[in-house]
């Protein structure tokens, strides 16, 4: 039981710090919260796995950057967006041999 019966829930990293099946057994509370009630769940979270867990359920996946959305949509489109690889994930890989 959800006190008060909110019509939404605000979770920073909740699976932070927990094992595989700790997360597995909070996606599927979620999902339960979601299926039983009129409550949405909004999330920060950097776990990529527990995203991509939640986005196969057809959840939208919004990207912040610098104070606005900078990409959202399935968790596919999100993660095609090219200003999404620029912003987090960069377009040159250093080498070992460079970083000295």
């Amino acid at each position: 039981l959800l006190v008060q019966a909110p019509t939404l829930l605000l979770l920073d990293e909740p699976v932070a710090g927990m094992t595989r099946a700790e997360k597995e057994k909070t996606v599927a509370l979620m999902d339960t919260i979601v299926e039983r009630s009129t409550c949405s769940i909004m999330l920060i979270e950097h776990d990529m796995e527990f995203v991509r867990q939640i986005a196969r359920r057809g959840h939208r996946v919004t990207v912040l950057h610098e104070g606005g959305v900078l990409s959202e949509g399935s968790m596919d489109r999100v993660q095609s967006d090219e200003r999404v690889i620029e912003a987090y994930l960069g377009r040159g890989r250093v080498s070992a041999e460079a970083a000295c």
